[in-house]
């Protein structure tokens, strides 16, 4: 069971990691919108709990886009973090999302290969079928979960982690997640996020050396209720 203090779900937290799950809106670390990154509310929770005096470190491993929600591990010593940087330079660490989407995918469970193109003056990523100059391979797989009478629920395991990757991907087969204007969805959610959660997460703890399991639960909103129960 997670603990919440003030928003901030934890999941888990030892003297190496926290793992916390993010909500839709909040930015993992500080841009150019000047907001208060997770990362500083997660320092203050750490400096609070374990009274620490001065500078309190934490190292980002990985990051979520702001409309997702869900899993964002942190590291609390410089060791973690380079173990963690590590994991994810060489694909240790297995990430499963779930994601709400209109128009049920022809197939009920799928591997799309593509190869992405990162636009970074409109922060979007183009879908290729071909390699070209600038582009990036990207696989996913996909499963069906669950079907309400407007929408359907996919698991989604993540082979490589491009920019935007499972929207454009699933955008690219005609199946938008709810609330991507970005990616094709007809209309914005009120909260101005999207139906993409880092649902679970699993790889070798950095300082343990045992496998460890994460899962995050899902924003509390109808769609979601409805799909999941």
């Amino acid at each position: 069971m997670y603990s919440t203090k003030d928003n901030l779900q934890v999941l888990f937290e030892d003297n190496h990691i926290i793992v916390v799950n993010k909500r839709v809106g909040d930015i993992v670390q500080g841009d150019k919108t000047g907001d208060k990154p997770l990362s500083e509310v997660v320092k203050e929770y750490v400096a609070e709990k374990y009274n620490k005096p001065g500078k309190v470190f934490l190292g980002v491993a990985h990051r979520l886009d702001r409309p997702t929600s869900g899993i964002v591990i942190f590291a609390r010593t410089s060791k973690a973090l380079e173990r963690l940087n590590k994991m994810l330079r060489e694909k240790s660490i297995k990430k499963t999302y779930w994601a709400v989407v209109k128009n049920t995918p022809q197939k009920q469970q799928d591997t799309l290969v593509n190869y992405l193109k990162k636009n970074p003056k409109n922060n979007k990523s183009t879908v290729f079928s071909k390699e070209t100059k600038e582009t990036k391979r990207a696989i996913l797989h996909y499963k069906t979960i669950n079907k309400s009478d407007h929408y359907t629920l996919l698991e989604i395991d993540l082979e490589t982690g491009r920019h935007h990757q499972i929207r454009c991907q699933l955008a690219n087969i005609g199946s938008p997640i709810k609330g991507d204007l970005k990616y094709g969805f007809n209309r914005s959610n009120k909260n101005g996020g999207i139906h993409l959660h880092a649902r679970k997460i699993e790889f070798i703890h950095p300082v343990k050396k045992e496998t460890v399991l994460f899962i995050a639960p899902v924003p509390n909103d109808i769609v979601w209720e409805v799909l999941t129960n």
